[in-house]
């Protein structure tokens, strides 16, 4: 059957918030052209029986944006589609041990292969700030700890967590499409993980916490993310603009000295350990 494809562009900051929107608006399925530039182009695939307007509308009133981005529309076949989706989707090599891609890539046979296709949850190992904790993981996992992935989404940074070697791994996540997404990429990587909503999260603290938001809920979420983390143990913090790092360093003063770990196309990662 044919398709619609709506093509429109947004700020890099809003790309994720706004791709998360247009899916729970009625999109099939979203893709994130450039999301570390300044700007990010979104093609969103609907059903030629969905109104754009409307969708576009409820999308960008989800997202809290001002206005209704402009955007173009193109009906396209099934395979047209396929095509062009799998060629956007590159697999990405993460240090020394890890390769993320689909399920229609081959990894390298001397690569720890976590398999996610673009789907209804953001995490796909393409976005800047994916690939800072991936790095961060593959650097600092070595076997046995206990990681906890607070904001889950696909489930990427937990399954990558678990496949490095971690001997717990938890994923939180207040959405239930990213927690049912979560779930079926754990099981097409043969990963034992069952996320969560916050407070179904079992007791206990963590040798590693990971949390890839945006830096008014990392700055919110403070006081949990401190708690999770066990005295000696690592808190790390993305979705953050590098303007964006001192006023979220700040917040967890109080619990962890957190600095600038690394930085990749204007997003920083931040890192600290528990007192």
């Amino acid at each position: 059957m044919p398709w619609r494809a709506l093509t429109l562009q947004v700020e890099a900051g809003a790309a994720e918030a706004m791709s998360e929107a247009l899916l729970e608006a009625g999109a099939q399925s979203v893709s994130i052209d450039k999301p570390g530039q300044p700007s990010a182009t979104l093609c969103a695939l609907v059903d030629l029986q969905l109104d754009p307007d409307a969708c576009l509308r409820a999308a960008a009133r989800s997202a809290g944006l001002a206005a209704t981005p402009p955007y173009t529309a193109a009906e396209i076949a099934d395979e047209d589609w396929v095509l062009s989706t799998q060629a956007q989707f590159a697999a990405v090599e993460i240090g020394e041990r890890l390769w993320i891609g689909p399920n229609w890539r081959e990894p390298p046979a001397d690569r720890i292969a976590v398999r996610l296709d673009p789907g209804l949850a953001f995490g796909t190992g393409t976005h800047p700030t994916t690939q800072l904790v991936l790095r961060f993981l593959e650097r600092r996992i070595r076997g046995g700890e206990g990681v906890l992935d607070y904001g889950c989404g696909s489930g990427i940074l937990a399954i990558a967590a678990a496949k490095l070697g971690a001997a717990r791994v938890d994923g939180v996540d207040v959405d239930a499409q990213a927690l049912a997404t979560a779930r079926d990429n754990a099981r097409g990587n043969g990963v034992e993980l069952q996320p969560t909503l916050p407070e179904g999260l079992r007791d206990g603290a963590y040798e590693i916490v990971v949390s890839n938001i945006l830096a008014q809920p990392l700055i919110l979420l403070a006081p949990v993310l401190a708690a999770r983390t066990a005295r000696g143990g690592t808190l790390a913090l993305a979705g953050i603009l590098e303007s964006q790092a001192a006023e979220v360093g700040a917040a967890y003063a109080s619990w962890l000295d957190m600095s600038l770990d690394s930085v990749l196309d204007g997003w920083a990662l931040l890192a600290g350990q528990r007192r």
